[in-house]
């Protein structure tokens, strides 16, 4: 029995979900309220659920699992909630404020706004202390370390009980010695703190954001060690014969160690499992192309997958920090199930970015919420099964969700309560479709081009609405769509990212060498480390990325390539990849000009083995799932009608569903619109298609039977 489940586990705002696979490629999901303040309590209580319904203890599922997989939000509630440790900065001598200057930069939509305040230093003025060092911009040193300085650092440090320290100088990447002495003296006199080396962390030339970067990581480092350390040890008392492993933001798994040394790689790691999960989906029908939206209780996080491949970003401003490590490009808005409807001083509705959360959540959960929410509104509407979400483990109360709505909003509107539940539905579609084309239409892709995937437990009752809006005409939901990223996880491999400085000219053969001798170097150190962790050679796979410019240029691209020796003569090779980006980034190349390396990166994947596919028995027909009717409301008007529900687990493959109609999953709802027709496929996905397509795609099937 031995190696016989893979378990994921992704911990989100509201809901923590499960996805337990096996050999013979069943797959479940199950569901646990989230305990933000407790986070390993939520992971026993789902291990609960999971045994009272499959009658396979914990102790049993986890000694017997080739890998335990944990996605977490921890350190991102941290970052939200400024929560994180008491973290003290050592800097280059006049550069302590560089966090708070931020090169000058105020968000974009804020740029022009007085009014609008500065963000939170996650390490306040008192605690930024400066010493006198100085490397120069060719790795000479102007100035030695004062000693003397990183000592009184310290003991500045210890009066205030800081828990944390983050070392960053000024061209460290090109000389890190100072850095590496500083670090010694701190580890000498402060033995209990977490440290954080700039230069190890994310050895990249660009100060500011290095320095933000190892911030951000010191503050998280001391909750990320605590969080690992308990969720290892329970896994431990229950037989686990590997280590946990933890989802990473750059889309990879990494052992525990790694997460509370390098915490800033897990400050998004739910979301960005999606596209590992897409991609799965998508196979069976060959679509590369898929942007994945996901609606839970408290957030909406959309991805986008482009010819197989997730788009990542590097030095990005995410929740106002910037964070230079490789992340896939996640957008998140304030609209999941428990954002809240209010009325604005111009006294029109909006929705959120506010959020009821698990604690109290939405009014119709009973649970002590009274303000409207995304979740009533969806109940009102007939959406939802007021006998309750989740299996029934979660009723739901139609009056408590029609009392919110109209005391908060329907009467001050003068509406019925009926309106302001599809004029709270119409607005969260609007900021999620919004959302949308800042990942696509503000980035050159055309959403049309592209399939809309569904996951996310509160986005099967929106999913065929957004697809109307961005004109979008075929959706993927997967039976599995509210758990999908714990289901990534548990496809998804180890992968970690090497990085270095190389400010260098794309001329000559020792600029050719020494590029090569930089990722020759940083690959070597990768195999080694997955040999460590089980890899064979075999299973390791490598990617390249260099950040270029135009010579002249302030900004650099980043570039991604496949590994390969790099000669004098394949310097065109990577000059002919940089034109191809700058080309597709901004509509011009410049073949003409001379092009500089700035930085480069490997990222060295180890390949987990993929659990088996779902194969599901054929239907019976639609009818056979029926399951009555329900009065839902698909116009402004609030006007009912009676709509078909469906049992989805009496559905098997080959069976079709036209709208309107709703599906009754065990853990999310989906709602097809008017128009819309669902065909559930053997891996179980439901593909959804949207009016001549639909047509024509059944016209084309029962052409073929006929044949």
């Amino acid at each position: 029995m031995q190696n016989q489940y893979r378990l994921g586990i992704d911990a989100g705002g509201t809901f923590t979900d499960f996805i337990l696979a096996d050999r013979k490629g069943e797959v479940r999901i199950f569901k646990a309220l989230s305990t933000p303040n407790r986070p390993t309590e939520a992971i026993r209580n789902g291990l609960k659920i999971i045994e009272e319904e499959t009658g396979l203890s914990p102790e049993t599922i986890v000694s017997n699992a080739d890998l335990c997989i944990n996605g977490t939000t921890v350190g991102l509630n941290a970052l939200i909630t400024h929560t994180g440790a008491k973290t003290g900065l050592i800097a280059t001598k006049g550069h302590e404020d560089s966090i708070e200057i931020r090169l000058g930069h105020k968000e974009d939509g804020y740029r022009y706004d007085p009014e609008y305040p500065p963000a939170t230093m996650l390490v306040p003025r008192y605690l930024r202390r400066g010493v006198s060092e100085r490397v120069l911009s060719n790795g000479t040193v102007h100035t030695p370390l004062n000693e003397d300085e990183v000592r009184e650092a310290c003991r500045h440090f210890l009066r205030e009980g800081v828990e944390s320290v983050a070392i960053s100088f000024v061209w460290s990447v090109l000389h890190p010695d100072h850095e590496q002495r500083a670090a010694a003296i701190v580890r000498e006199m402060m033995p209990n703190v977490r440290l954080t080396i700039g230069s190890q962390l994310y050895p990249q030339v660009r100060e500011y954001t290095r320095t933000s970067t190892a911030i951000v990581n010191a503050y998280l480092a001391p909750i990320l060690q605590r969080y690992v350390r308990a969720v290892d040890a329970y896994f431990q008392r229950l037989g686990a014969r590997q280590p946990v492993r933890y989802f990473q933001s750059n889309g990879g798994l990494a052992l525990g160690r790694i997460v509370a040394d390098q915490s800033v790689y897990a400050i998004n790691s739910g979301p960005a499992s999606a596209p590992q999960a897409a991609m799965w989906l998508g196979e069976p029908w060959g679509m590369r192309d898929i942007i994945t939206v996901d609606m839970g209780g408290t957030s909406f996080d959309i991805t986008l997958t482009r010819d197989g491949r997730a788009n990542v970003s590097k030095n990005i401003d995410f929740l106002r920090y910037r964070i230079g490590i490789p992340m896939i490009q996640v957008e998140t808005l304030g609209a999941g199930g428990g954002s809240i409807g209010w009325i604005d001083g111009m006294g029109l509705l909006q929705m959120g970015p506010q959020s009821a959360g698990s604690e109290p959540g939405p009014a119709c959960y009973g649970k002590g919420g009274e303000k409207p929410t995304t979740t009533d509104a969806n109940l009102v509407l007939g959406y939802l099964n007021a006998e309750g979400l989740v299996g029934g483990r979660l009723p739901l109360d139609v009056e408590k969700a029609r009392t919110a709505i109209r005391t908060h909003l329907a009467d001050p509107l003068g509406i019925s309560v009926e309106k302001a539940a599809y004029g709270m539905f119409t607005i969260v579609n609007n900021n999620m479709v919004n959302a949308i084309r800042r990942v696509s239409v503000e980035r050159g892709y055309d959403p049309r081009d592209f399939v809309l995937n569904c996951a996310g437990g509160a986005t099967g009752a929106h999913i065929t609405a957004l697809a109307r809006e961005m004109g979008i005409r075929k959706v993927l939901v997967s039976k599995l769509a509210s758990g999908l990223c714990a289901f990534g996880q548990i496809l998804s491999d180890v992968k970690y990212n090497y990085m270095a400085p190389a400010p260098v000219r794309l001329e000559g053969a020792e600029a050719a060498a020494h590029l090569d001798r930089l990722f020759n170097g940083l690959e070597t150190r990768g195999r080694e480390d997955l040999a460590l962790d089980g890899f064979t050679e075999q299973k390791v796979s490598i990617r390249r990325s260099l950040d270029m410019r135009y010579v002249g240029q302030v900004h650099e691209c980043t570039v991604d390539v496949d590994p390969f020796e790099i000669t004098e003569a394949a310097l065109e090779r990577l000059k002919a990849a940089f034109h191809a980006r700058h080309e597709e980034l901004y509509t011009y190349s410049e073949p003409n000009s001379a092009v500089e390396v700035v930085n480069v990166e490997s990222a060295i994947t180890g390949a987990v083995d993929r659990p088996g596919r779902t194969t599901l028995a054929p239907g019976k027909g639609a009818h056979s799932a029926l399951r009555g009717t329900r009065e839902m409301i698909f116009n402004a008007e609030g006007i009912a009608h009676e709509t078909p529900v469906y049992d989805g687990a009496l559905l098997g493959a080959g069976d079709r569903i036209s709208g309107p109609a709703v599906i009754q999953e065990v853990t999310t709802t989906i709602v097809i619109e008017p128009g819309w027709v669902a065909d559930l496929h053997e891996s179980g996905v439901y593909v959804l298609t949207l009016g001549a397509e639909a047509r024509t795609a059944q016209t084309a099937e029962l052409a073929a039977e006929h044949a």
